[in-house]
């Protein structure tokens, strides 16, 4: 129908319709995208300016006509190019981006021109939009479109790598995965195999339209692309494999290779060529050889020596072919020879065998499929699991990276041949085969996508596997670790539960993570999975060094299943020093505390005393109970609080232990804490009803804390020990060998009772608490020793010598006189101090003989004189341990007088006290002939030196007495007078005056008496 027969209207109506319709379709075209979006953004732009055409008056003109007959047909190519290009193949699109781009910008510009003529033509009806028309159609006109760079890349690299005649099989690969990620088509077969048959369409269009150049250079580009992995279909190369490997059955089984013909050799390289190209003069060489002769100046043909007239350089198909024919009968004749190597079950044919295949994949990709096609993969995944040569399983591992790398299908066989059930094992084996199996497991697990999940999985059902990643992540191969680190990564992404395996094998940077930033129920879960560990301390202290402790505190604060999980993890890592810094530099400490003494249930309450008590443990008191800006709590409210907690009735014993704990902690470090748990608190009296109580764990706290009480309230315990059976409670605590910390507090509880209760000391030699108190003098630790040595003073009374009786009986004596020796400073000057006490007692428990007596007769003179009993040279009598205690007899004077040449003021001060008790101020004579004998009186002259005031004074007491004796003043009246007049002079504000006084005094004596006998001092001292 002619256009001015149709309404107007009807024209402007249809046109608008097609160029909304080809708008839309324009947005949907995949190659050029961006200039097809601005030629929809145009159109789209022109429909309002086609709208207010029809509801103006139009004008009629010719001029107007014409210029929408233009506008007609210029969309309607618009339309054509879209159409045409929206549903073609994707590869073809790529190939043709310039072509498409060119032709979308002629037509868009076509359009603006006949926009601007309809503009022109209804000056006045489009008075209204002129300016959006004129920008418009200004815009159209001089449009400008570039196909994309990257895509115009992959072209020209196509382009060159076919004229080149570059057709092998990694160019092919290279081409293909460029050319399918453009376009956005997965690199599988499947997939590969649709674009190109869909581009072999294309080409057959193509040459139908006689575009003979087009349909060339598609048919070039299907045959490289063809030659790619991922194009190939499996059973077409098997197929392939299958009549080769038919062909050299007539070929004997020894045989490896076949000799290429003369033909096949390049005359310039002297090897078999890959591309053969003739010259004009018939001469065939390898391309890649001619073209350097060419560059070296050369002109001539390289096998005749005749000058060149034409360079040109012709494909030589048929012998191509030919050449490939050859190598490919050459591979399987290889392929063959591998298989019997590797059948033959001898380890330096399988070797063998190894490198070839891996010549052979190196040589031609299609011989991955053929060696697996051959059966060769399976068989050497079998060896792989058999075999005990390291060289062979290493060389294994490596070939069958080989065969998998980059080939899903052979993925996929290997796992299919139980391949993971062998390569797992090796992770564990020597650094040389771990690193190849992770690399081999690593290629395993990837895909074109990425990760390959279903083989993810399947590794993940290997129980052993997480084990043998983790040891290499940590071991010394950088690679290895690494591979091993993404491995894992993936694995627990995929499934949550080899998170708590890779923990159980010591990695726990997954877990922390999920801790950290996973949801309640898989940071719950994780935890959970954290406190059912065994961890040894270096895996707890590296748990709070990688970040645990804050959201394990965060979730102390969530609801009851997230704080009680979160706690019981806190109760396993607080216990180490690096981890109690952790959770007091997060604040955490404040909130436990919260927790304890608000209302909670009391499983909560008790994991949060565990903590406290945790913190508090091994001698750090204190130290950790501080807030976030390390600031010190206020410690008495919270021993207060402890205090009052056990009085709670719904403090439960799960309670009542690690909060006693905590509490023992606390005041153990720091004796002013002590007094304000007895004086503040009522510590005591809160403490002493635990004794009575059935469960011996919170007993035996209770003693520890009352050993400490007891240093400041001593009376209200030993009120509680007199009553019934809690005396014989007691002493069930001396006994308790298994339990020291128990012993030693019971001992320190006895320590600290008053000497002066009798009662108490008599009942407990009756219920054998003497005897376990000399067991512990025995066995006991050194701490238990110290205490129990202060324990025994009570029974070693002087005025009770019923009591010391029953220490020497019991044999004390000897332990006491070796812990002189061998104990610590503060056992050998109490063990020196006990002996003290009981030589106090030998001067009058010494049986004094009576004198001889003599019968004489006028006849003859007869003697009868009682038998010659050794005398004391101490005490003048008959002496024994058992009878006088005296530390002569018992070897304690040796022990004694080393305390002095020691120089250690509070041993010294003990030894000094118990010497003096040697020498009686009645008869200094004998005393002071032992001291001397035993070398006792230069260290205590060399005490006035060295020694301490109250030392000094102690010393000055010993000699006082011991220079009342002639001979002690003529040995060392000289030094003794250096030493006093060196106190006596010196002029020193901190010097005691009591000292000076006491020195003056023991001089004035010794000028005094200096030139008198024995009898004349002595005298002169009592008067």
């Amino acid at each position: 129908m002619a256009l001015e027969l149709v309404p107007i209207g009807t024209i402007l109506a249809v046109l608008t319709n097609q160029v909304l319709k080809t708008a839309q379709a324009a947005k949907d075209v995949l190659i050029g995208k961006e200039c097809f979006k601005v030629l929809s953004k145009h159109l789209f732009d022109i429909e309002p300016v086609l709208k207010e055409l029809q509801l103006q008056k139009l004008n009629d003109s010719q001029a107007a006509k014409q210029a929408l007959e233009n506008l007609e047909e210029d969309v309607k190519k618009a339309n054509n190019l879209v159409e045409r290009y929206k549903n073609c193949a994707r590869f073809y699109l790529l190939f043709k981006c310039r072509h498409i781009v060119k032709e979308v910008e002629e037509v868009t510009r076509d359009i603006g021109r006949s926009l601007a003529a309809l503009s022109l033509a209804n000056t006045e009806v489009l008075a209204g939009i002129s300016d959006q028309v004129n920008r418009l159609q200004n815009e159209m006109q001089r449009a400008e479109f570039e196909a994309s760079q990257s895509q115009i890349k992959i072209v020209d690299k196509l382009n060159q790598g076919i004229n080149d005649a570059k057709l092998d099989q990694d160019f092919a690969n290279d081409m293909l995965e460029e050319i399918a990620m453009a376009v956005g088509v997965p690199v599988e077969p499947s997939e590969i195999s649709k674009e190109l048959k869909n581009l072999r369409k294309e080409k057959e269009e193509t040459a139908n339209r006689k575009e003979r150049a087009e349909a060339f250079f598609l048919e070039q580009v299907i045959e490289l692309l063809s030659r790619a992995d991922a194009a190939k279909d499996f059973e077409q190369v098997k197929e392939h494999y299958v009549q080769r490997a038919q062909v050299i059955e007539r070929y004997d089984c020894s045989r490896e290779d076949i000799t290429p013909l003369k033909t096949f050799i390049c005359p310039i390289s002297q090897t078999v060529m890959v591309d053969p190209v003739n010259l004009c003069t018939d001469t065939t060489c390898e391309r890649a050889a001619i073209k350097a002769w060419f560059d070296r100046g050369e002109r001539t043909d390289p096998e005749t020596g005749d000058l060149l007239g034409d360079f040109t350089l012709r494909p030589n198909l048929r012998l191509r072919q030919s050449i490939e024919e050859w190598r490919e009968i050459n591979y399987c004749l290889k392929i063959r020879s591998s298989k019997e190597k590797l059948l033959s079950g001898v380890d330096l044919s399988v070797e063998a065998a190894l490198i070839q295949m891996q010549d052979l994949m190196g040589e031609n990709s299609i011989n991955k499929d053929w060696i697996t096609i051959g059966g060769l993969t399976a068989i050497i995944v079998s060896i792989l699991g058999s075999s005990h040569n390291k060289d062979v399983k290493r060389n294994i591992l490596i070939t069958l990276k080989y065969v998998v790398e980059g080939h899903a299908r052979n993925k996929e066989k290997v796992v299919e041949f139980k391949g993971l059930d062998h390569i797992i094992p090796c992770l564990g084996r020597d650094s040389s085969i771990s690193k190849a199996a992770v690399e081999l497991l690593y290629e395993l697990l990837q895909d074109k996508s990425g990760w390959n999940v279903s083989v993810c999985r399947k590794l993940s059902q290997t129980c052993s596997a997480i084990l043998f990643l983790v040891t290499l992540l940590k071991g010394p191969v950088k690679e290895s670790a690494e591979k091993a680190e993404k491995i894992l990564m993936k694995l627990c992404d995929e499934d949550e539960e080899n998170i708590s395996r890779a923990a159980r094998a010591d990695w726990y940077k997954p877990l922390i993570d999920r801790i950290i930033r996973g949801s309640e129920t898989s940071r719950i879960s994780k935890v959970r999975t954290l406190v059912n560990m065994e961890l040894v301390d270096q895996n707890i202290t590296l748990l709070g060094k990688e970040g645990v402790i804050p959201p394990l505190l965060e979730m102390a604060s969530g609801n009851v299943e997230s704080q009680e999980a979160s706690l019981s993890a806190l109760v396993k890592l607080s216990g180490c020093h690096a981890n109690k810094e952790l959770i007091a530099a997060a604040g955490g400490v404040p909130i436990i505390l919260d927790l304890i003494f608000s209302p909670h249930t009391a499983i909560i309450i008790a994991r949060c005393c565990e903590v406290l008590e945790k913190l508090t443990s091994n001698d750090d008191g204190i130290k950790f109970l501080v807030d976030k800006n390390k600031k010190q709590l206020e410690i008495e409210q919270i021993i207060k609080k402890l205090l009052a907690f056990l009085q709670s009735p719904n403090s439960s014993n799960i309670m009542l232990r690690p909060a006693l704990r905590a509490l023992l902690g606390i005041c153990k470090s720091e004796a002013r804490f002590i007094k304000t748990a007895v004086l503040t608190a009522n510590g005591v009296s809160l403490i002493l009803p635990l004794l009575d109580g059935s469960d011996p764990e919170i007993r035996e706290i209770a003693i520890n804390l009352l050993s400490l009480f007891s240093q400041h309230e001593p009376e209200g315990v030993v009120e509680y020990l007199l009553k019934p059976k809690r005396l014989e409670a007691l002493v069930g605590f001396l006994e308790n060998g298994d339990k020291a910390d128990v012993q030693m507090a019971a001992a320190g509880l006895l320590a600290n009772l008053p000497k002066s209760e009798v009662p108490l000391t008599m009942m407990l030699i009756e219920l054998e608490g003497l005897n376990a108190i000399i067991s512990i003098l025995r066995s006991g630790t050194m701490g238990a020793k110290e205490n129990a040595l202060t324990a025994l003073f009570r029974f070693t009374d002087p005025a009770n010598l019923d009591s010391q009786r029953k220490v020497v009986e019991l044999g004390a004596y000897p332990l006491l006189v070796r812990f002189l020796r061998v104990g610590s400073v503060t056992a050998k000057a109490r063990a020196a101090a006990l002996i003290g006490n009981l030589s106090t007692s030998s001067p009058e428990l010494a049986v004094v003989p009576k004198p001889a007596r003599c019968l004489c007769f006028r006849s003859s003179r007869l003697c009868f004189r009682s038998s010659r009993i050794p005398l004391c040279p101490a005490h003048g009598g008959i002496c024994s341990v058992e009878t006088t205690f005296c530390l002569l007899k018992a070897d304690a004077l040796a022990g004694l007088v080393a305390l002095l040449h020691e120089e250690i003021d509070a041993t010294a001060y003990e030894a000094i006290q118990t010497l003096s008790t040697l020498v009686r101020e009645d008869s200094p004579q004998r005393g002071a002939n032992v001291l001397h004998e035993a070398d006792a009186i230069n260290p205590t002259l060399e005490i006035l030196n060295w020694g301490p005031g109250p030392l000094k004074e102690q010393a000055l007491v010993l000699l006082e007495k011991v220079l009342t004796v002639k001979e002690m003043v003529e040995r060392y009246g000289s030094i003794a007078r250096l030493r006093l007049v060196d106190i006596t002079g010196r002029i020193n504000i901190h010097e005691d005056g009591n000292l000076r006084r006491k020195a003056a005094g023991v001089l004035a004596l010794l000028e005094r008496y200096s030139g008198f006998d024995t009898s004349s001092l002595a005298t002169g001292l009592n008067g």
